[in-house]
């Protein structure tokens, strides 16, 4: 996609392959029209995106997911317009920005195939030109200013003197790293370098005017699946990291101290409850269910405690009534998520897209969406790009403070690999 990552609206949903979940991936550009809520914008943002998205039509059942419809970037923020906080906004990003696509590129892992869907499906696959790309410079940054180590830790020990003191339960607090990439490299180089590094089931690149964002996001936020007449959700939240292993019985080791972690489960715990609660909103009674409770899930630099909540939504909601009961996400806010996100806007600058959510929505109906951690954001600035990317961990009643920056730092390692070398 290096010919035309440049254009605005460009995107790339990309999924490492792994199973059913990590079957598909997709490319889209063009769009046929595009949504921006600005922070001062008073309309519904929630009511806007589902006009975007039109009404139902069916699709190939024997095609991709997604074979059309709305690609989007939710920023943390967005969350403001569900509970009335007066979160502070991160310039120049808005609280949402999606566009719709009527055609795109579906690539199946699994039969290793491109598939063109849509109206321009002919000419789109032109799309997979495979002239050279510019070789991009080496390293992709020329700087990188890491955040102060004390001032985390700190700001740790402040959430568990809150917790003690029984205004929250748990409570997630992130760091941020900044630079500048080097003349001549492109936010696409990061995407192209992760993906060739350690691709994730979540992966996403999309560029905007003046702006670009890349995640290589291990974690899905909320899915919406038809069948058998209902809607089918679904959220895996994530909590519970280890470093992986310099060799594979470390690595054994990490993972079997990460599985028996009381305190690691018990913060996994708490964010599942909290999801059940999001997803119980707009679902019918008695059908959410947890099928799956403290998976361990190994990638790149890291390994994760992994949950699924299911559900089946009410009649006559949406997938986007779930994403509006749901935002933002409970593995990246806390418990309560309301007074925890308090607190992380009293500790931490405004987030923008960190943490926020890349979601494609069909246009039968089908939903699927990412957690945007992993991430890089990027804002073009004096002709180059400057960068910002975060990571940050749940902090709970025992946690330390020096584990906790650590966490953070195993955390964004791929990230800073990526663009150092």
């Amino acid at each position: 996609m290096s010919a035309f990552a440049d254009e605005p609206y460009a995107a790339c949903l990309l999924s490492d392959g792994v199973g059913e979940r990590g079957r598909w991936s997709y490319l889209a550009r063009a769009p046929t029209e595009t949504l921006t809520i600005a922070p001062e914008d008073p309309c519904d943002a929630f009511a806007a995106l589902k006009t975007l998205i039109g009404g139902s039509r069916p699709i190939d059942r024997d095609g991709p997911p997604f074979q059309g419809g709305v690609i989007g970037l939710a920023s943390y923020e967005l969350g403001d317009r569900v509970e009335r906080l007066g979160l502070p906004r991160k310039s120049p990003w808005p609280d949402l920005v999606c566009a719709r696509y009527e055609t795109l590129l579906a690539f199946d892992h699994h039969r290793r195939e491109a598939l063109a869907i849509g109206p321009g499906a002919a000419d789109a696959l032109a799309w997979l030109d495979k002239s050279p790309a510019p070789t991009p410079p080496d390293p992709l940054a020329i700087e990188i200013q890491a955040p102060d180590p004390e001032r985390h830790e700190a700001a740790v020990a402040q959430i568990v003197a809150r917790i003690a003191a029984g205004e929250i339960f748990q409570a997630n607090l992130a760091r941020a790293w900044t630079g500048r990439l080097a003349d001549g490299a492109r936010p696409v180089d990061l995407f192209q370098r992760l993906a060739a590094a350690s691709t994730a089931p979540f992966a996403a690149y999309l560029r905007l005017p003046g702006l670009a964002l890349v995640s290589n996001s291990p974690e899905r936020f909320l899915q919406v699946t038809p069948g058998g007449g209902a809607l089918i959700a679904e959220t895996r939240p994530i909590k519970g990291t280890v470093p992986r292993g310099d060799t594979p019985e470390e690595d054994e080791r990490l993972v079997a101290a990460l599985a028996a972690s009381e305190k690691d489960r018990a913060e996994n715990l708490m964010i599942v409850d909290l999801m059940r609660n999001d997803l119980a909103r707009v679902s019918t009674p008695g059908t959410v269910r947890v099928p799956a409770l403290f998976a361990v899930e190994r990638f790149a630099n890291v390994s994760h405690l992994v949950s699924t909540v299911t559900a089946n939504l009410a009649a006559g909601r949406t997938a986007i009534d779930l994403l509006a009961a749901a935002f933002p996400p409970g593995s990246i806010t806390g418990a309560p998520k309301v007074q925890a996100m308090k607190v992380i806007a009293e500790l931490e600058p405004p987030r923008g897209p960190f943490f926020g959510a890349m979601f494609w929505a069909g246009f039968d109906g089908a939903f699927d969406s990412s957690v945007l951690i992993r991430t890089a954001a990027f804002a073009e600035d004096g002709g180059g790009w400057r960068f910002e990317a975060r990571a940050g961990g749940g902090i709970v009643a025992d946690s330390d403070p020096a584990a906790e920056r650590r966490e953070t730092e195993a955390k964004i390692a791929a990230v800073l690999a990526a663009l150092s070398a």
